[in-house]
């Protein structure tokens, strides 16, 4: 399978999985409301989620899916099973502990995260009663990062992809009728949420069992401690583990500039955090549709030529990944600047979101815009080093850029107040790619392949006619005035976006860029 198509299936299962999530959050608001035990609920799934995204498919992957690639080319496939069996043993063994003291620690967990829940005793009771019983998800979707990071690296990307759906299904089914029959017993409906959540980490890594199987790759688990100590001295659990640590501080550091953002904003105008979570909403679905599958589909291929020494390969797959981020963010980056607000509109502008909310959340979200291509292209270079083994680079720019979005910040929030934020954000995106790019440049590990000039002279002048098109498409129509006229304003906003494909790729097509040899390479 192409690169261009694997690519192709991570992003349209990844647009699966937000469709499905935005329509579990949607149910449980028409079934819940907002109030304490909502808050109490969302904070609880916040827990192992954070704990997740540190130890999970964010600091792990990064480190185990380079180091079993580079197993796969250079030892072989029996050596790199016996990879997976001793970091599966570990890490099973290090999740027991984890979920243990996890459970025990609720209640400090909860107060440490939102210690206002305390205003409200039932509802912080609710957020320790419902961390207890989802903490343990944190073990399941580990255990999903790794069987993920196998199944990238043989190349079986649809199955890791499609998991996440599963997640959101097990808790639109909760809230269909797990929370209706707890009602129905006298207990709390929102507890069914906990069980939804716990069912959906259970499909999602029991549906991964089978292929590993297919394949021969479903590790033994070593349950006595002689096998624990076998597999921690094997060198590659324990370059694995070396490697984590500061993949570790590189996604603290992204959650930290986030919980900092979350702080200011609410000192800002009442509502400013709303705006920033509307606005980076929309924003996961271009970064994920285009940065998340191809990091995901990326990662494995360039380690595995890293592995090889082949040079030429890994940074042609460098200079692919990059054209397809130019051809595909920038037309996503100029729709954000100039539609924002239609877009806004149509998907937000009803019952009680107002106008004002709508002009709010369009300016956070054209702040975000501004920095699309630079999020995304991190997810293209970032992958250069981790293919390498090289971690601490990127951890080191992205301590500097945190420190640099909070100097910005200092300066856009007195003028932009949350759009400044969002700006800051953006432009750090920018200086955080173009930082990684410059040294993948010197170290001579990417080398940009003819016709480079052309190629962003091409996609500039069909930027620029989409740009056109869509000042007058958001000028021609009255998009907030048309609340009331919801199926037309829909169509209209699909007969505009169609017709800026037309453009961009038309204008791309007689400007004499060829596109099917470019996926095809």
């Amino acid at each position: 399978m192409s690169l261009f198509k694997s690519a192709s299936t991570v992003s349209a299962l990844t647009l699966v999985s937000r469709v499905t999530g935005l329509a579990r959050e949607l149910l449980m608001a028409s079934t819940f409301g907002a109030n304490a035990m909502t808050d109490a609920f969302n904070v609880a799934f916040r827990i192992p989620n954070l704990f997740r995204r540190l130890f999970g498919e964010g600091a792990f992957s990064q480190a185990f899916v380079p180091v079993l690639a580079t197993s796969k080319a250079r030892d072989g496939d029996d050596a790199t099973r016996d990879v997976i069996r001793h970091v599966a043993t570990v890490l099973a063994w290090v999740l027991v502990l984890t979920c243990i003291v996890g459970v025990a620690a609720a209640p400090v967990l909860v107060w440490v995260l939102a210690s206002g829940l305390q205003q409200n005793p039932r509802g912080f009771e609710a957020a320790v009663f419902m961390t207890r019983w989802m903490f343990p998800y944190i073990g399941f979707m580990s255990m999903v990062a790794l069987a993920s990071g196998v199944l990238n690296t043989w190349k079986r990307f649809a199955l890791p992809a499609a998991t996440p759906v599963l997640l959101n299904l097990s808790m639109i089914s909760a809230l269909i009728w797990g929370a209706p029959w707890l009602g129905s017993q006298g207990i709390e409906p929102i507890y069914a949420m906990a069980g939804g959540v716990m069912l959906g980490g259970a499909l999602q890594l029991g549906i991964q069992v089978p292929a590993l199987q297919r394949l021969g790759l479903l590790p033994r688990i070593g349950l006595s401690w002689s096998s624990l100590r076998q597999s921690w001295s094997d060198p590659a659990t324990q370059r694995v583990t070396t490697l984590m640590l500061p993949a570790l501080l590189g996604v603290s550091v992204a959650h930290l500039s986030t919980l900092i953002n979350t702080q200011i904003a609410s000192h800002l105008t009442p509502g400013s955090v709303s705006w920033l979570t509307y606005a980076d909403r929309l924003m996961e679905f271009p970064t994920a549709l285009l940065g998340v599958a191809m990091g995901v589909v990326l990662t494995p291929q360039l380690a595995a030529a890293k592995a090889a020494d082949d040079k030429s390969r890994y940074s042609a797959m460098l200079d692919w990944g990059l054209r397809l981020v130019l051809l595909l963010a920038v037309p996503c980056a100029v729709a954000l600047l100039t539609f924002s607000r239609p877009l806004v509109s149509v998907l937000y502008h009803y019952g009680a979101f107002s106008s004002h909310d709508v002009q709010q959340t369009t300016t956070a979200l054209m702040g975000y815009g501004a920095g699309l291509v630079g999020l995304v292209a991190i997810k293209v270079l970032a992958p250069g080093y981790y293919a390498s083994q090289d971690i601490r680079t990127p951890v080191k720019i992205a301590i500097v850029v945190l420190v640099l979005t909070q100097l910005l910040n200092l300066a856009l929030v007195p003028l932009l107040q949350h759009a400044g934020l969002a700006l800051a954000i953006g432009l750090g995106a920018l200086v955080n790619a173009s930082w990684l790019l410059i040294g993948l440049l010197r170290r001579g590990s990417f080398v940009p392949e003819p016709g480079w000039s052309l190629f962003s002279l091409q996609v500039l002048a069909a930027s620029v006619l989409l740009a056109v098109f869509l000042i007058w498409a958001a000028g021609a129509f009255d998009w907030t005035a048309m609340q009331s006229q919801s199926l037309a304003r829909i169509g209209l906003l699909a007969l505009m976006m169609a017709g800026s494909a037309v453009i961009y790729f038309g204008a791309l097509w007689a400007a004499g860029l060829k596109l099917r040899p470019m996926f095809r390479r």
